[in-house]
């Protein structure tokens, strides 16, 4: 462990940040599989965050927005941060990014699609970066 942070941990933030969704979602169940009780639940949040980008980039509007109300509510009881993340923060941007997709409620657009400006990025944990 790195600064008391798993490794898998730390690589599947660098491959979200990088928008290598599907890679962060296979590293964090790799972890997630060995876990227990709020870790368990909080990584399995973070795995449904990466998979609801990954199918929003890929045009499956229904699969996303599935994924981004689960993963809102694995994640949101863990704010205002857990181990090391602003979840605050990502949530904020996480849901800044899904907005569009979210107001259309009764349909699922075919005019939409993930902007990358608006993807959320994941700060480490302070303990990592100083």
């Amino acid at each position: 462990m790195s600064d008391g942070y798993a490794p898998q941990y730390l690589e599947g933030l660098r491959l979200f940040n990088e928008e290598e969704f599907f890679e962060a979602h296979d590293v964090w169940e790799e972890l997630w599989s060995e876990s227990l009780g709020d870790e368990k639940r909080f990584l399995q949040g973070l795995i449904q965050a990466s998979v609801s980008l990954f199918h929003f980039g890929n045009d499956n509007f229904g699969g996303a927005r599935k994924l981004y109300d689960t993963c809102r509510q694995k994640l949101d009881p863990y704010r205002p941060s857990f181990m090391g993340i602003d979840l605050d923060t990502f949530l904020t941007d996480y849901q800044r990014c899904f907005q569009e997709l979210l107001d259309h409620k009764d349909r699922y657009p075919t005019d939409i699609q993930l902007r990358d400006e608006l993807v959320p990025k994941i700060a480490p944990p302070e303990e990592v970066t100083s």
